[in-house]
């Protein structure tokens, strides 16, 4: 009896070290496009902590910002070769590759607050509208985070549409290029870490870069002293999105424990941009920067000008048709178009 004993405990013993031996340690390389020092950038290395904490260590990410190790717009395809396993930037630098992730980075005059994009993607069959298209270029969608609403940035007044003939402005790429450029603008799509030396040397009068708190942590403010807020133009959803051989080889435990900390950094970021925006806009309002709140008219053209483009886009390809149709669709359901 005791020699069995002994042998069911050392059976006990030999499992649980066979177990240990196999459990993996997992390190993720994922480069931002924003600052370490901006408030997106300090929720980017919370979230990792809280993964690793999350994890008992056994999974770490490894932060790269301000495109530190690539391009910014190269970060999507760094990640997909192996050079990076992330992409923490957005959707909308791949409109190159299918216009479809337009609709999956940047709306543009769509959702009027983060919290009705979230819930296109978790409730309006986003997430499984988009996996497909992450899938095809070898990535896999974990979520969203959304700051909110964004700020025009210019060293002139942007008091409305009219404002916006010939004004030069640094625009990420894709369909917003279009839409301002009908409104009379002049885009200029350049990397967001360009922009800062693009408005010193007065290559351009303004720059869309993010909203009122970036804007600020990057010095925008020092030399552009108008901006509209609150914002309505574009909301973008920066994204974090893995190689898809790197995420299929983790755990299933790991894989629950990055979309469990991913909604969780959404969550915490929006309630913090929010509070920040507002003590943002507050202190560069005293500063002597000019807010230029634009009127309902004037956000109805815009408004009007971007939902034309979504279809012209949505015709792009059947994934772009796809995307359209189900922002429509799920903006109709909460009332916000007709």
């Amino acid at each position: 009896m005791k020699f069995l004993k002994y042998a069911v405990c050392a059976t006990a013993i030999t499992m649980a070290t066979v177990g240990l031996a196999s459990a993996k340690d997992f390190t993720l390389k994922i480069q931002t496009h924003l600052s370490a020092e901006s408030l997106n950038g300090k929720n980017a290395a919370k979230f990792a902590k809280n993964v690793e904490r999350m994890s008992g260590g056994r999974l770490k990410l490894e932060m790269f910002y301000s495109g530190s190790v690539v391009k910014s717009t190269e970060t999507f395809d760094a990640a997909a070769n192996g050079i990076l396993d992330g992409d923490m930037t957005g959707a909308a630098y791949q409109t190159g590759k299918n216009p479809a992730f337009q609709f999956l980075g940047d709306i543009m005059g769509g959702y009027d607050t983060p919290w009705e994009q979230y819930s296109w993607l978790y409730y309006g069959g986003g997430l499984e509208a988009a996996q497909p298209i992450y899938n095809k270029y070898g990535m896999q969608l974990i979520g969203w985070w959304v700051g909110g609403q964004e700020s025009m940035n210019s060293t002139k007044p942007l008091r409305g549409p009219a404002d916006l003939k010939d004004w030069k402005f640094r625009s990420p790429p894709g369909m917003e290029t279009e839409i301002f450029a009908e409104m009379g603008a002049s885009p200029i799509v350049m990397d967001f870490g360009e922009i800062f030396t693009a408005l010193e040397t007065k290559i351009i009068d303004g720059a869309d870069a993010s909203n009122v708190s970036t804007n600020k942590s990057i010095g925008i403010y020092d030399l552009a002293k108008y901006t509209t807020y609150p914002g309505f133009h574009s909301m973008p959803s920066d994204h974090l999105a893995l190689n898809k051989d790197v995420y299929d080889s983790l755990p299933d435990d790991l894989k629950a424990i990055l979309e469990s900390a991913m909604q969780q950094l959404a969550f915490q970021h929006t309630m913090s941009q929010q509070v920040d925006m507002a003590a943002v806009a507050a202190q560069i309002s005293k500063e002597g920067v000019t807010l230029h709140d634009w009127s309902a008219e004037d956000r109805a053209a815009f408004r009007k000008a971007a939902q034309a483009k979504w279809q012209e886009w949505g015709d792009k390809t059947p994934e772009a048709r796809i995307l359209v149709d189900s922002h429509v669709a799920y903006m109709k359901r909460l009332g916000l178009i007709k």
